[in-house]
């Protein structure tokens, strides 16, 4: 049997190892684990605020207090390098795979896809977000508040609904 590095996602299924007998008490059952996040990992929040830049919060010489993101950043921990759009579809999209919004389908605001490359408004499974990745690791994951990340075409009730938040979060 291969041993998984913990190099590819998904982790590879683990083939049977129990025994099936010709009745149940020649049988062995082989319960398949559940993914558990490892002891101590820590808990992950992403926070996406929307039409906020930099000179907002106190953190970085703005009005608004942000006593907890100063304390953090007083600590070391600033994140003032990502690339942002200026549309809150295309920067949701970058900020949850990690990717250039247009080479994740999210060149535009959902409204206006379009079926060209880049703009077709549909983040491909290719490209998981930080949440399957955390999920896949065994991590319980949720999303609160504006998705804006569904295509126009797939925001009926009759679905489908691989790309709601209940389908990537």
């Amino acid at each position: 049997m291969e041993v998984w590095n913990g190099t590819v996602l998904p982790k590879p299924e683990k083939p049977f190892s129990g025994k099936i007998g010709v009745t149940t008490s020649d049988s062995v059952a082989d319960k398949p684990e559940i993914q558990r996040a490892p002891a101590g990992a820590p808990n992950v929040v992403v926070v996406l605020l929307d039409d906020v830049g930099f000179g907002a919060a106190s953190t970085f010489g703005g009005p608004v207090p942000t006593p907890t993101l100063d304390g953090l950043a007083k600590q070391g921990l600033r994140y003032n390098d990502f690339h942002t759009t200026a549309l809150c579809s295309p920067s949701r999209a970058a900020l949850l795979t990690g990717r250039n919004h247009h080479s994740v389908g999210m060149g535009a605001i959902c409204e206006i896809g379009t079926g060209f490359p880049g703009y077709n408004t549909v983040i491909p499974r290719s490209a998981a977000t930080i949440a399957e990745v955390l999920r896949l690791n065994g991590y319980n994951t949720a999303m609160f508040g504006k998705n804006h990340l569904t295509p126009m075409w797939e925001t009926s009730p009759a679905g489908p609904f691989d790309h709601w938040p209940t389908g990537w979060f």
